[in-house]
């Protein structure tokens, strides 16, 4: 499922307008990305917790070449499954 499919889902769902829909996909994105740019997580209880982290600097290799380079630190952002989410999904993998 993509953005668009999402928002049409959530406003069939709620039965508002699709524009609507995207409206609150939007609003949520933003929200969520505005909050993990302030380095805070954000817990959706029974969903999950979206986390910033960081990827410290290290050492890899060129696949092709073998040869070792330098990986720089940078910042990520992790998501955990809440146990809701997570029973939800095993029990509709089950049947």
């Amino acid at each position: 499922m993509n953005k668009s499919e999402l928002a049409e889902k959530l406003a069939a769902e709620l039965e508002v307008s699709a524009s609507r829909g995207q409206e609150i996909v939007n609003a949520f994105v933003s929200v969520v990305t505005q909050a993990l740019s302030r380095d805070e997580s954000v817990q959706i209880t029974g969903f999950g917790t979206f986390a910033p982290t960081e990827r410290a600097a290290r050492t890899g290799r060129n696949p092709a070449t073998g040869a070792a380079l330098e990986i720089a630190a940078s910042s990520s952002v992790k998501f955990t499954v809440g146990s809701a989410l997570k029973n939800a999904v095993n029990t509709q993998r089950k049947k």
